[in-house]
């Protein structure tokens, strides 16, 4: 797969810092995927972290599309929902049509940040045994989807 520039992953308050990427590893079922610092603009202070990982399967249908985290001390400034804002844009680049963020139901914060995003729920679903997830605990996960 092709791994895009990301200069462009930014708006007034942030953006979106390249770390690294991943290819494709077939054995664990996971997908290309794309690591990011949440950088302030104004002071280049990092608040986050994010990841966009591209393409669809059994995993990301459980784990999403989408994944973030804002430090503590950060947190309630719509760095997560910004964040997701600028990885449609390279999800756009991937000629993905849909994206999906998934959370804990009892994460309250994560829930608002997905509706900031623009995305829609569509399902609490069942985390089956032998995803990750499962096996650190997460029985249930919300499953939200943003048509791009």
């Amino acid at each position: 797969m092709l791994f895009y520039d990301t200069a462009d992953l930014n708006d007034e308050e942030i953006y979106l810092q390249l770390n690294k990427t991943a290819d494709e590893n077939k054995e664990k079922g996971y997908v290309p995927a794309y690591y990011f610092t949440i950088t302030r603009n104004i002071d280049g202070v990092k608040v986050g972290k994010c990841d966009l990982r591209v393409e669809h399967n059994e995993n990301t249908r459980y784990g999403g599309n989408i994944g973030y985290e804002i430090f503590e001390g950060f947190r309630g400034k719509h760095y997560a929902g910004k964040a997701c804002k600028l990885l449609f844009i390279l999800a756009k680049k991937h000629d993905m049509n849909e994206v999906i963020i998934t959370c804990n139901p009892e994460n309250v914060a994560s829930r608002k940040t997905c509706k900031y995003s623009g995305a829609e729920l569509i399902d609490i679903v069942d985390v089956p045994l032998w995803h990750e997830m499962y096996k650190t605990g997460r029985k249930r996960t919300c499953q939200y989807m943003v048509k791009l």
